[in-house]
């Protein structure tokens, strides 16, 4: 299963199993089962176990057992060890049986010196039974707020990744496209750098970054050809010819922005990513550094791609 199905399938699973809880449309084993398939896919050691003893009971010997006979409410008594150590189908069973129990109690239609005792029996029943359901129902709500925090936690995760993926892939796409009209030989060197830094070897890694420094050139020399004039900014004169590309990159900006504190931003961005790359290359880099360090290269050149397209 690719990486992609995979997540689609976590989402989708986490998605029902929400549904199931919060409009109780299915059996307590059901949600326990399902939640163990989740689990198998995304969740740590301990739910895993937890669930696992949702399943088929607890024990009096485990850590984990003991420590969530405690979250879900079992214990009657922990000192003497005593509890309700059955799974939450079982639990689910009881309450059923308790709630027919009490609807088949009724106060007897007697009179007589033995009719207040008779009475009395029923009622001292009653009230029994309504209190196994409510200690039974509240271990069952118990174990329904975890599963349900568990589940939540693992649907917004996947949510919120699907949703990081998709923004990237549209902003992804849009500038492929971007590079592809404006200055197609960038685009061309993209997938060196890339399957140079899956090699991950100091070799790879420094000829990547040679690549992206060479990359942020040809960007320059297309988005403004070397030229012998030169362009005031900020009080400073800067010569635009083949060797100056970052000056070439910020003459672009300077003339296709209003903003000064933009302007501003987009050149320090621009020295720090220069410097680094350079820099990268004659040195140690890890594989971690100089994969944010080429990311960083793309992300910048969408920017003024988009300034280019706006303008």
């Amino acid at each position: 299963m690719s990486d992609q199905s995979r997540s689609e399938h976590i989402l989708e699973l986490a998605r029902e199993l929400l549904d199931d809880i919060e409009l109780s449309r299915t059996s307590a084993e059901n949600l326990v089962l399902k939640a163990s398939r989740l689990a198998r896919w995304v969740g740590s050691d301990e739910i895993r176990y937890w669930l696992k003893l949702e399943m088929g009971g607890y024990n009096s010997t485990n850590e984990t057992s003991r420590k969530y006979m405690s979250i879900t409410g079992r214990w009657t008594d922990i000192e003497k060890n005593l509890g309700y150590w059955g799974p939450l189908a079982q639990q689910e069973a009881a309450i059923a049986a308790e709630k027919a129990k009490l609807a088949a109690l009724r106060t007897p239609d007697s009179s007589g010196e033995w009719a207040s005792v008779a009475i009395a029996n029923v009622t001292n029943a009653m009230n029994q039974t309504a209190n196994n359901i409510s200690r039974l129902s509240a271990i069952k709500s118990r174990v329904l707020a975890q599963l349900h925090s568990f589940v939540s936690e693992v649907y917004y995760e996947k949510e919120f990744d699907s949703l990081s993926e998709s923004i990237f892939e549209r902003y992804k796409s849009a500038v492929d496209t971007l590079i592809a009209e404006s200055c197609g030989e960038v685009l061309e060197k993209i997938p060196s750098v890339m399957s140079r830094l899956s090699d991950g070897d100091e070799e790879s890694i420094s000829q990547a970054l040679v690549t992206c420094r060479r990359i942020i050139e040809a960007f320059a020399d297309s988005i403004l050809p070397p030229t012998d004039q030169t362009i005031e900014i900020g009080g400073n004169t800067l010569k635009l010819d083949a060797s100056k590309h970052q000056n070439r990159i910020n003459a672009y900006v300077h003339q296709h922005i209003q903003s000064q504190s933009r302007k501003q931003k987009i050149r320090q961005n621009l020295s720090n990513l220069f410097d680094r790359i350079s820099t990268g290359v004659h040195s140690d880099v890890t594989a971690e550094e100089a994969n944010s360090l080429f990311l960083n290269v793309y992300l910048f050149l969408g920017e003024i791609l988009h300034i280019r397209k706006d303008t």
